[in-house]
């Protein structure tokens, strides 16, 4: 198979009906690693909206259980890219997502916010650090797998094109980035864990690496101090140095899912995607029902 081979099958492929297959053709053949990346960053960039970093806190999932919440997030998404909506895996890996969020007075521009940074961060961040730029039909089939994914959680109103989510994204950050101490107790815990991954000697550098990606109104949110002009640009061109080289190997012949992800950690005899996740009570513990219209989600 040629470099690009993958990418001319894509391109004669409907991004609107083939969306599902287009977007595991690019997320786990294409993309894998900057898709892990991305999507860590359109989670982690919510947290600077009070809202939702405040309820993350009282949750107290992602401050004592970082690992584990970590791990269920990115196998359930996983779970629905890999099987489909419509397989057995698939939803249930949608019916377990729906019955956390329902257990909290999460609002809908929350959700819809949400929803935003997992279809503009991944273009966001591959077309400047990945090995090529997304296509437009991989630009619209992503959307499209979203938008489906939005009306399986029962969210309204959802954007129809790629600019509509951006526009909701850009807008959503500038009215509603702020500082929150217990955002930023979230903030802290997820840099915590990422660079708990490595030789713990290394953590202050890897602190350093992960700042330096993030832009300066989420940096102004969290109060962080931004690292050099220097340190940026140097930390910003390896990683991009990094998808020129990928852009040299031969494609990948095989997918490469989250669970095969080195950083999932807490389960290593294996799982079942209905055990993921947390299992909170409505109305106790903080956790209110959230009122959901019925949009076509999965119970």
């Amino acid at each position: 198979m040629k470099r690009f081979e993958r990418l001319d099958r894509i391109r004669r492929m409907d991004p609107v009906t083939d969306a599902p297959e287009i977007y595991r053709l690019s997320a786990a053949f294409e993309f894998p690693w900057d898709y892990t990346r991305a999507l860590e960053l359109a989670l982690y960039r919510t947290y600077a909206v009070p809202s939702i970093g405040r309820l993350l806190a009282d949750t107290a999932e992602l401050t004592e259980r970082s690992q584990r919440r970590y791990d269920d997030t990115a196998l359930l998404l996983d779970a629905v890219m890999e099987h489909g909506f419509d397989a057995v895996e698939g939803r249930t890996a949608i019916r377990r997502i729906n019955q956390m969020h329902r257990s909290y007075d999460i609002s809908d521009d929350d959700m819809r916010y949400v929803l935003s940074t997992f279809v503009v961060m991944p273009r966001r961040w591959i077309d400047t650090y990945g090995w090529r730029r997304l296509s437009r039909h991989e630009i619209v089939a992503t959307t499209e797998y979203y938008r489906t994914l939005g009306r399986h959680m029962g969210i309204p109103d959802i954007p129809e094109t790629f600019e509509e989510f951006e526009a909701l994204l850009d807008a959503y950050e500038r009215d509603r980035f702020a500082w929150d101490q217990r955002s930023r107790q979230v903030s802290d815990a997820t840099l915590d864990l990422m660079t708990s991954w490595y030789p713990r000697p290394l953590a202050p550098l890897l602190r350093t690496v992960t700042l330096a990606l993030l832009d300066e109104p989420l940096l102004r949110a969290f109060h962080y101090e931004a690292p050099g002009a220097t340190v940026t640009s140097l930390v910003r061109r390896a990683v991009q140095a990094r998808g020129r080289l990928v852009r040299l190997l031969p494609p990948r012949r095989a997918p490469h899912f989250a669970r095969q992800n080195w950083e999932i950690k807490s389960y290593p005899n294996g799982y079942r995607t209905a055990d993921l996740g947390t299992r909170p009570v409505p109305g106790a513990g903080g956790c209110p029902v959230r009122q959901v219209k019925s949009t076509g989600a999965v119970d």
